[in-house]
């Protein structure tokens, strides 16, 4: 899937093909995924694709390419992932990637928060906390607290992750809403509980990858990661209640099994077997969480990824965007999630599937 990939877009990662390079997080997701796949195989093609992708947001400056700091957008956060990668690696110019790996920062230190702490998700969504935005700023501001021996990083990481379990898991179900206003004022938003009324499988999934990702890098006597390994034991056997036992895929709207236009979603299902089984590899997770995993991958494999002609893989069946808020207006409904188009190879399906990959290849304890 990763050569597939970088043989439909060989120059740049953009948001659609022939169409220019914007930094954001569906390209740092997708050079993230080759990082993994680089990582497993030794293959040096995939570190010098990601090079060269990231080199077209770098001018020599020290600046990012379309990255507005002012936006306060977590989603900008992402890709910086690859950054720390890159700057670590010998022979290419450490100075360049740290530059702008340290303006990202510069972007949390000053994040809009609410009241106790937790990133508005961004400038635009004030008072707002999506579950999206734990992957896009925590793995990186949690491997970035490591690199550069701050400490006190890991904490602002750890508060993060308690305010979305404060205020967005749902205590009869324990699925996580996809938003919360801390100001109600948000149409969307519950007036009671700020909340926003459907639990949506890629945002859960996003914030399932987000806590098995940071645990990589927060220090083993830090007094907040044993409760983020807690979040991950509380959330698997959720996730286990709600995947669909016929194709071991998971639902658009999670909850919603069967209801009429509700569908197998890809890029949530990928998340979540992704999470599982990382859990497990990691020793986070009891070992029978491995099953429904791999029941997961082999579901999405049976029903979702394609030959194309030219005999590239491609992966159907992944929703093209879920957000709340906006213009024009998503409330949040049933309905607004079914009405979002699905894509073939959008980059939020592919990249958690070729992770998923890697961490059902290793599980298999192949070489």
């Amino acid at each position: 899937m990763a050569d597939s990939f970088m043989q439909l877009y060989p120059d740049s990662v953009p948001a659609s093909r022939n169409r220019a390079a914007r930094w954001g997080y569906e390209h740092g997701l997708m050079l993230k995924s080759i990082e993994r796949v680089w990582q497993r195989t030794g293959d040096k093609k995939y570190l010098d694709y990601i090079v060269k992708t990231m080199d077209y947001s770098l001018p020599s400056d020290g600046s990012i390419q379309y990255f507005k700091m002012a936006d306060y957008n977590l989603d900008n956060i992402n890709a910086g992932r690859v950054l720390l990668t890159l700057m670590q690696q010998p022979g290419l110019d450490k100075a360049k990637y740290q530059r702008a790996a340290e303006l990202l920062h510069q972007q949390l230190q000053d994040q809009p928060t609410t009241k106790e702490g937790g990133y508005w998700h961004k400038k635009r969504y004030p008072y707002q906390i999506w579950l999206d935005g734990l992957y896009m700023a925590e793995p990186f501001s949690a491997e970035y607290s490591k690199l550069f021996n701050e400490p006190a990083g890991f904490d602002h990481v750890a508060l993060q992750f308690a305010q979305v379990e404060k205020h967005l898991v749902d205590p009869k179900t324990g699925l996580l809403y996809h938003g919360y206003d801390e100001s109600r004022e948000q149409k969307w938003a519950n007036k009671t509980t700020g909340l926003s009324p459907n639990f949506w499988s890629r945002g859960i999934g996003w914030y399932a990858m987000a806590l098995v990702d940071v645990l990589d890098y927060f220090p083993k006597d830090h007094p907040q990661r044993g409760q983020l390994i807690k979040n991950l034991q509380r959330l698997a056997p959720v996730l286990v209640k709600y995947q669909d036992p016929k194709t071991g895929g998971w639902w658009q709207v999670t909850d919603q099994a069967g209801r009429k236009g509700n569908y197998i979603e890809t890029s949530g299902s990928c998340m979540f077997v992704y999470a599982l089984a990382k859990g497990v590899r990691m020793g986070y997770l009891d070992k029978k969480f491995a099953a429904p995993a791999q029941k997961g991958y082999q579901g999405i494999v049976k029903e979702f990824v394609a030959t194309e002609p030219n005999g590239l893989l491609a992966l159907n069946g992944t929703v093209s965007v879920g957000g709340l808020g906006g213009d024009p207006y998503r409330d949040g409904s049933y309905e607004y999630y079914l009405s979002e188009p699905i894509k073939k190879n959008d980059f939020k399906g592919v990249g958690p599937f070729i992770m998923a990959s890697v961490e059902m290849e290793m599980a298999k304890g192949k070489k």
